[in-house]
This record gives structure tokens, sequence and C-alpha cells, in this order.
């Protein structure tokens, strides 16, 4: 007997694999840079592989790649035809003002409290702050620390945090 779901319940169930679905592409983002710390910086991955690995379909591989992978994050992802989805990951190095201008792009207008906490990372992926400089941006972020109506506080929150990471690039000596 088929088992029916109503309409609540049908919604519960797709947030709850759209849920899974982030916990897989974190995982495998992950994955992907513990590769790249233990590499000289570049790994060639198979798409297939990944996604049997991961028991995933190989457009989640894509996603993660496209999504984690990019180049205003500082990797270039090289795609070959052929070879079963051969993949090649290179972690580039970007100036300084390059990752400012594209934190800052990234942030806009308005910033939820969990794409602030991944701002902070990769801030610390590409040592611009440190563990503590992130705990203490993160308080200064929270929504305990930002006392004003739910529809203010992403503003604030991103008008926040871009002000930090313009200080910090101002101060920061290279």
């Amino acid at each position: 007997m088929e088992k029916r779901y109503n309409k609540s319940q049908r919604k519960s169930k797709n947030r709850l694999e759209v849920k899974r679905m982030q916990k897989v592409s974190d995982v495998i983002e992950l994955f992907l840079k513990d590769l790249l710390g233990e590499s000289n910086e570049h790994i060639e991955i198979q798409r297939n592989e990944l996604a049997n690995f991961f028991s995933c379909a190989p457009s989640q591989i894509n996603y993660v790649l496209t999504t984690r992978f990019s180049i205003d994050k500082g990797y270039l992802v090289e795609s070959k035809r052929g070879g079963g989805g051969s993949i090649k990951i290179v972690k580039i190095a970007l100036d300084s003002k390059v990752i400012t201008q594209n934190l800052i792009r990234e942030i806009g207008e308005s910033i939820t409290k969990q794409k602030a906490a991944h701002i902070l990372e990769v801030m610390i992926e590409r040592k611009m702050i440190s563990e503590r400089e992130r705990v203490l941006i993160g308080a200064a972020i929270s929504d305990r620390s930002i006392l004003s109506p739910i529809s203010l506080k992403n503003q604030l929150r991103a008008n926040i945090l871009k002000n930090i990471i313009l200080a910090l690039e101002t101060t920061t000596k290279k």
C-alpha cells in the first residue's frame, strides 16, 4: 500500500531532503579541501567516483564545485572531457584586496547569520583572521548583539561585517 502524505508532511519531507543535501554538500566541500591541503594545492578527481563515494548524484558534485570552489573564492576548476568526468581543482593565490572586494560583494546589502559564518570560514582559510578573531566577530554579528527588528538584523549584520573586513584590510601590512 502506497503511503500518502498530506501537504504539511510533504513540505517537511522536502525540507529534510534539502537539509540532508546541504549536509552532503558540506561534507564533500570539507573532503575536497582536506585533499587540497594534503596536496601541492591542486587535486584531480573523478566526478563519478566521488559521487559513488558519497552516495550522491554527480550533479551534487557539480553543485559543490560551482558554489564552493569558484574563482572569487580562490579556486580554479578545470573539467576535462572524456575520462569519466575528470576534474582538476587548483587553489590560486589571490591578492588580499581582491579577496576583500569579493567578500564585500558576496555580503551585499543583507546577510544571514549562516552565510556570515561561511564568510568567516573563508576568512580563516585565507588566513585573514585567527580562530579567536572569528569567534569575536561572530559574537559581534550575532542575533543577540544586534538588538533590532528582525527585518533589519540582516542589513545591520552585513554593514557590521563589511566594516570589519574593510578595517582588517586597511590595518593588514603585507
